[in-house]
């Protein structure tokens, strides 16, 4: 009971802070008509996913794990496309890449809290996993269309197909959650779907742009 509560904690601030960098985001798209992305915004990203990265940890669930760890990686990537990572703190960058690896050691190693061999001894029904590997998967291709579509432009740029993948895969996501019982994701997704959403209308009302 202690661990689903300390779980608990973590997952809320982690989407409080995910849905703080989303409120940010919007307001500053809204004032400008057009869609924006601070560099805060990815900052509060990383922080956030190291947070959900201990939250999937302590639920034992396989598919925020992995998810999680592939959203941190590119979370660095944009901050350094954004030529922003190397003016962070030092000890904050190297917190950035042991952190993640000190608590896979410790999950791998296991503890009365969290282990690899409780989450491969978990019981989530099989077709549960499926839908949320595939909403997961969905939620991940947003970001590996952005990275590519932003590696070509030199540039950290999130285009108007990256809001409508995220509306697909957080519906399927929410489907998930609402079947795990998982307040935090179901909580975090609710919120994400009217933002993408939003995103898509002021993207397509955007006057093109001349190269």
């Amino acid at each position: 009971m202690r661990t689903e509560t300390i779980a608990l904690g973590i997952g809320l601030v982690s989407q409080l802070l995910f849905s703080s960098r989303i409120v940010l985001q919007w307001v500053q798209s809204e004032r400008a008509q057009r869609v924006l992305v601070p560099t805060l915004f990815w900052q509060i990203s990383l922080i956030s996913s190291f947070l959900m990265i201990i939250y999937g940890m302590l639920r034992h669930d396989p598919i925020i794990l992995l998810a999680q760890l592939i959203s941190y990686a590119i979370y660095i990537r944009n901050l350094q496309l954004l030529g922003e990572w190397h003016k962070l703190n030092a000890w904050f960058r190297a917190a950035a890449y042991v952190f993640p690896l000190a608590m896979l050691g410790w999950f791998v190693a296991g503890n009365q809290h969290f282990s690899l061999q409780g989450m491969l001894n978990s019981r989530i029904p099989g077709g549960w996993l499926l839908l949320g590997a595939v909403g997961q998967v969905v939620f991940l291709l947003r970001f590996v269309y952005q990275w590519i579509y932003s590696e070509r432009k030199g540039e950290s740029v999130l285009p108007l197909h990256f809001w409508v993948v995220s509306l697909v895969g957080s519906v399927l996501i929410l489907l998930y959650a609402s079947l795990r019982v998982d307040a935090v994701l179901i909580l975090g997704n609710v919120f994400g779907t009217v933002v993408y959403a939003r995103n898509i209308v002021l993207l397509r009302k955007e006057p093109p742009r001349v190269s």
